[in-house]
Formats: C-alpha cells, sequence, structure tokens
C-alpha cells in the first residue's frame, strides 16, 4: 500500500509541500524513526485513546509515552482514558495500514490531540498510512490542516 489517496489529496489541495520518505518495513515508532534516520523526539507517533464511547488520537513524539492521567486532565473529562486496542479502532482508517495511522485524525472524523513538545520542531514526520512510507510536512501547515488541541500528555519520566 502506497501513502493513502485520502492524505495525499489533501496536502496536495492544500497546498502542501511535502516529502514522501521511503523506508524498510518498521512496525513501531521507534523502528521507524531510526529506519528513516530520525531521533525519536523527531518522529511523531499515533497513539488511540478511548473516552468512555469516544476515540481520541494523540501524537506524541515516538520516543516518549502517554501519560492517561495528564490527558484526562488536559481535556477536562470525568471519563479516565485508556489505550485503545487496534481490534477497536481499525477500521477508522480503512485506507491505512493497521498501527500506521497519520495523525489526521480529522480526515478520519477523529478528534487529535498534539503534546505541546512537537510545537517546537518547524517540522513533523510521521506515518504515511503504511509500514514503508513516512510524511514530513512543515509543523505550522500540519497545525493549520489539522487544528489539533495542544497541551502536556507526555509522561515526565
Amino acid at each position: 500500500m502506497a501513502v493513502s489517496k485520502r492524505i495525499k489529496s489533501f496536502l496536495e489541495d492544500q497546498g502542501v509541500q511535502y516529502e514522501v520518505l521511503i523506508h524498510t518495513p518498521a512496525y513501531t515508532s521507534q523502528e521507524v524513526a531510526a529506519v528513516s534516520h530520525l531521533s525519536g523526539d523527531d518522529f511523531a507517533k499515533v497513539v488511540m485513546a478511548k473516552v468512555g464511547d469516544d476515540f481520541v488520537m494523540v501524537v506524541l513524539p515516538a520516543s516518549k509515552r502517554i501519560d492517561l492521567d495528564a490527558l484526562q486532565t488536559f481535556l477536562g473529562c470525568g471519563t479516565h482514558p485508556r489505550l485503545a486496542e487496534e481490534k477497536e479502532f481499525g477500521t477508522l482508517f480503512p485506507d491505512c495500514e493497521l498501527g500506521a495511522e497519520p495523525p489526521f485524525g480529522n480526515l478520519y472524523s477523529v478528534p487529535v490531540v498534539v503534546d505541546e513538545s512537537l510545537t517546537q520542531d518547524p517540522q513533523i514526520a510521521f506515518n504515511a498510512g503504511n509500514h514503508r512510507e513516512l510524511i514530513q510536512i512543515a509543523y505550522k501547515d500540519f497545525a493549520r490542516l489539522v487544528q489539533p488541541r495542544v497541551g502536556p500528555v507526555i509522561r515526565q519520566t
């Protein structure tokens, strides 16, 4: 599977310059970062959380872990979020390989939360909907297209 047509069309329709980087197959965010010669801080991974019956797409550096308590506080919800299982959300992204979802939840009717640390970099790199390609764009373009909620959602070590 190549870059999702939905994502490619979206970026092109919005006039966003992007780069597709091809890499050997990799299945975890840290593996993708390594085979792409990026640091884990420079590759954005998607973590799907479930809050009650709703999904939330959380985007954070590959080298970090989500803090579900911080996510709950940030969202201001009474229900404690939990990590969603792939079998629960796989059908939400029909044009993507399972586990390679790009951080464009807005294209799939899923709200997006981005950890504030990612806003500091001029570029953001992420899975292109498969396990062999990633996309790199300017963070400002990503923010404009997705309009994510930005807050502190990573575990502090």
